[in-house]
């Protein structure tokens, strides 16, 4: 399966979820810190319909800086309802615009995080196909937006349900899942970590 028909399936499984979310769910906090789970789907889908020049423009408004910029486009969406959200993945389950960079990988590793911060605090918990995790590594390790590899540094990281590991250093040993959320800076996982190097990792999260 390519990375693009994954980054997909997880649209696809998060539509799943959503369609039979009560409004009142919609409103839960999620992992990211002040957004609802509403808000973490708006912005899942936010930069899909936007071309280069309303891209541009998006991150100029934002001053280049990533938390800005993700702020804007949550500003744009108008307050969209469940259903209209819904409906809007419905029409995007294929990634477009810069979603779709690095051949889907940015939605991919998108979309599977921003579906654990909904799903953890839902208490809707998922098996996630090892075959999208490992893929989600290498663009939350390297990609330019999370840059987990600064939070990974002086330690390995060792998968403790899947053959993926990654680093030197005291290891650090969680399921797949947890340690791509930890990568990605969630405090919440801090406690399913264990080994020699977990406080090290941990200290680094939120």
């Amino acid at each position: 399966m390519s990375v693009m028909a994954q980054a997909r399936a997880e649209r696809e499984d998060l539509l799943e979820l959503l369609e039979r979310l009560p409004d009142e769910q919609w409103r839960t906090p999620s992992l990211c810190p002040g957004w609802t789970v509403r808000d973490v789907v708006a912005h899942v889908l936010s930069y899909d319909g936007l071309g280069p020049r309303e891209l541009a423009t998006r991150f100029a408004r934002g001053r280049f800086l990533v938390d800005r910029t993700n702020a804007v486009g949550l500003a744009d969406d108008g307050g969209r309802s469940p259903a209209e959200l819904v409906e809007l993945l419905r029409q995007h389950l294929t990634p477009q615009g810069l979603t779709a960079g690095m051949g889907g990988a940015i939605a991919l590793t998108d979309g599977l995080i921003h579906q654990q911060d909904i799903r953890r605090p839902l208490g809707e918990p998922r098996t996630i196909p090892a075959d999208h995790l490992v893929p989600a590594f290498r663009t939350a390790l390297f990609g330019p937006v999370l840059r987990g590899v600064l939070r990974a540094r002086d330690v390995r990281l060792v998968a403790t349900d899947i053959d993926w590991s990654f680093g030197r250093g005291p290891e650090v040993r969680a399921p797949a899942e947890a340690l791509l959320l930890a990568v990605a800076g969630r405090a919440a996982v801090a406690g399913e970590l264990t080994g020699p190097g977990a406080g090290r990792l941990a200290g680094r999260l939120g």
